[in-house]
């Protein structure tokens, strides 16, 4: 080589010189693949809450505004209460009024009691009138045929029993209508009764009404897409803004199926967002999706069809972020990240264990 020209010399080392550089990439890049799987095709997510009122009415006040932190349980609008506030000033006049009619029945059943009290007497009384005619008809009856008094008293005494005995009858007649009477009684307060349980209900469920003209937030997080203004008309069910709990974000990483034999529950993760340049993130592996992102699109693929190619699905994992770092709370969703998972931890749920029970997962791992 040192006869070599100059000319000749400077490409073979710049060659030599390029051959152990592809060779160093090349052995950094076969050790960082057997050490990490990566992706690009990632991004934060949060289980937004979209704000909905439960009763109709014009907005009296919005008390937040857009990118406010809010706590749970915290007043968000307020909805006017004042149709509400009537229409429970009604419903609880109504309940009002039933229930003085239950008491009304119980008035008429004790009179009631009372009256059957004075029947039964009535019966006790023509039983012994009755009996009396009885015992006077036969000694009358006994003297006629002596001759002892005339026939025309013992006529009189034989209509004086006829009348006890129909005194009897009519007598129990009337105990048994005033039975009926307060049998009758017993159905009527029942029907006032759940009539009165009725009306209480109602006015309860317009005492709920009335307290949800206040909405509030049911978690804690940032407000975003409020569309509500003061003077607006809501109804039930109409989006009011969203509340993004920034707290609990987590972030979905769209793994290649080839790619996911080597990942577990609990692996360490990288994570890399664009809106932080080259600071780290740190995380761990959640979980896996039971299934990958073309099963859940609007229009699934049909693959039986004569067309087909092969392309490698990618299937969402979830990976928790460590909440101690200061950058943590800075992540919003639907921004862009890259994620590296350490796949050299060998513990925990792997991606094949994952779609298994519990105990499948420990029989699993005692066979192993």
């Amino acid at each position: 080589m040192a006869g070599l020209p100059k000319r000749r010399l400077a490409p073979l080392i710049a060659a030599g010189a390029a051959l152990v550089a592809v060779a160093t990439g090349g052995f950094f890049w076969w050790s960082d693949r057997q050490k990490f799987e990566t992706t690009d095709n990632a991004f934060v997510a949060a289980d937004k809450v979209t704000v909905a009122p439960l009763v109709d009415g014009y907005v009296a006040e919005v008390l937040v505004e857009d990118n406010q932190s809010v706590l749970p349980g915290q007043v968000l609008v307020r909805i006017d209460p004042a149709t509400l506030k009537a229409r429970l000033a009604q419903a609880e006049a109504n309940a009002a009024a039933l229930t003085a009619a239950v008491a009304q029945v119980d008035d008429k059943a004790r009179l009631e009691q009372s009256m059957i009290a004075q029947r039964a007497a009535a019966v006790a009384s023509a039983d012994a009138q009755a009996s009396l005619a009885a015992s006077e008809l036969t000694r009358y009856g006994s003297l006629a045929q002596s001759g002892w008094v005339s026939p025309q008293r013992a006529q009189a005494a034989r209509t004086a029993q006829q009348q006890a005995t129909a005194g009897v009858d009519e007598a129990r007649a009337a105990l048994e209508t005033e039975r009926r009477a307060a049998q009758s009684l017993g159905s009527a307060r029942a029907q006032s009764v759940a009539q009165a349980e009725a009306a209480r209900a109602a006015a309860e469920q317009t005492r709920l009404d009335l307290s949800r003209t206040e909405v509030r937030a049911p978690v804690a997080g940032v407000v975003g897409a409020r569309a509500v203004r003061t003077g607006q008309y809501v109804r039930p069910g109409g989006a009011l803004l969203s509340i993004v709990p920034l707290a609990d974000a987590y972030v979905v990483a769209n793994f290649k199926e080839t790619q996911v034999s080597r990942l577990r529950v609990g692996q360490p993760v990288e994570i890399h967002a664009d809106a932080f340049g080259k600071q780290v993130i740190t995380g761990r592996v959640a979980s896996f999706a039971p299934a990958t992102g073309a099963e859940f699109a609007m229009i699934p693929v049909e693959n039986a069809v004569g067309n087909f190619t092969k392309i490698a699905q990618r299937l969402p994992v979830r990976i928790a972020i460590d909440r101690n770092q200061k950058l943590a709370g800075g992540l919003r969703p639907g921004l862009s990240l890259k994620v590296k998972v350490d796949v050299t931890r060998d513990t925990g749920v792997s991606f094949a264990e994952s779609g298994l029970a519990p105990a499948q997962v420990a029989r699993t791992g005692a066979a192993r």
